[in-house]
């Protein structure tokens, strides 16, 4: 018995519904909230910052003593050297600059995070060690994307959306010299790790050791692996479906085909009349032939080919049987058009 027709629905449901799985997964990752901060901070300064005086460079790993430390965002202008730190959070913010956890609260869930700027202090010293710049030169940013809003009073360098361009903008003193720029940027260049899968995954491995080692245990990290089994999994239910729905697909349109070819071979195959032979008899002329008297109707017929009620019934019976236990709609429609064929026919002849 052929189940694919009560699995169809379910099939097209997984269709429409694994892809939606997925979007949301890595939409409510925490990977894709910070990828999706830094695509903010990065398009907004290509937009709205002079090119020619401020350089953006994203992603930055440098080598430390302990392992490695990431800087989501460094901007270098004749200004001074903005080191900024991008944070994609909802919800209300409560934090001071010398306090060392802020706690972000949604609804009646509160969760507390690193001083974001005890965070950046890190990756501002790391980086002034390598460029050899004074603290005068430095500039420490952080900026919040999303729907976010401080409920404590921050300081100018900690920011909301654009906020952190007006800041930067702000700042109009002139720190270093084009010379100095360059050298910046030419030492940024060597310094640096390589931007690569390799390098961010290493990073992110000496991240959670230090998690584990100041609190003795990795947050977050086994929400990763149910989110990655989880996808893994609704990938393996889609390309299992998939092979459902191509090869009842495939049954249906063998058996359809199958069971018109029946009609048509039964119709090939059908004997011809053929005509009463006559060579051996003499030939005469028609003109000196008496009219014979005319046979009897049924002394003249010939073989004849079955008849189209014989064939509309035929159809209409092996569409029947090879309906049963079969729910195919295709089947279906070909029995009830053959079916109805065949009682048009009988309702003629009778």
């Amino acid at each position: 018995m052929d189940f694919s027709p009560a699995f169809q629905p379910l099939i097209a449901a997984l269709w429409y519904l694994i892809p939606l799985l997925i979007v949301s997964g890595l939409i409510k990752s925490s990977w894709f909230r910070g990828k999706f901060g830094e695509f903010i901070v990065n398009f907004s300064a290509r937009c709205f910052l002079d090119k020619s005086r401020y350089h953006l460079i994203k992603n930055v790993t440098l080598p430390t003593e302990d392992g490695t430390t990431q800087i989501d965002h460094v901007l270098v202008s004749e200004f001074g050297v903005f080191v900024v730190e991008t944070k994609n959070m909802k919800g209300w913010i409560f934090g001071g600059p010398h306090q060392r956890f802020w706690t972000q609260k949604i609804y009646r869930s509160n969760h507390k995070f690193q001083n974001p700027l005890h965070q950046n202090y890190k990756h501002v010293k790391t980086l002034q060690t390598l460029l050899g710049l004074g603290d005068h030169q430095m500039h420490s940013v952080v900026v919040f994307v999303g729907d976010s809003t401080f409920k404590t009073p921050m300081p100018d360098n900690v920011t909301k959306g654009l906020g952190y361009v007006r800041y930067i903008k702000s700042r109009t003193e002139l720190m270093l010299s084009p010379e100095q720029v360059a050298d910046v940027r030419e030492k940024l260049a060597a310094g640096r790790l390589k931007a690569s899968f390799a390098t961010d995954q290493a990073h992110a491995r000496h991240v959670r050791g230090l998690v584990a080692e100041r609190y003795g245990h990795a947050p977050g990290r086994s929400n990763r692996g149910l989110l990655k089994l989880a996808v893994y999994t609704v990938l393996l239910l889609g390309v299992g479906a998939i092979g459902v729905n191509a090869f009842s697909d495939f049954a249906s349109q063998a058996m359809a085909i199958g069971t018109k070819r029946m009609p048509e071979q039964r119709e090939e195959s059908a004997p011809l009349p053929t005509p009463r032979q006559t060579g051996s008899e003499p030939k005469t002329d028609a003109r000196t032939v008496e009219p014979e008297p005319s046979p009897k109707p049924r002394a003249q017929r010939a073989p004849q080919p079955p008849s189209e009620l014989s064939l509309a019934r035929q159809d209409c019976n092996s569409l029947i049987a090879a309906a049963l236990g079969n729910r195919d709609p295709r089947l279906l429609r070909d029995r009830d058009k053959a079916c109805a064929r065949y009682n048009a026919l009988k309702g003629e002849v009778h």
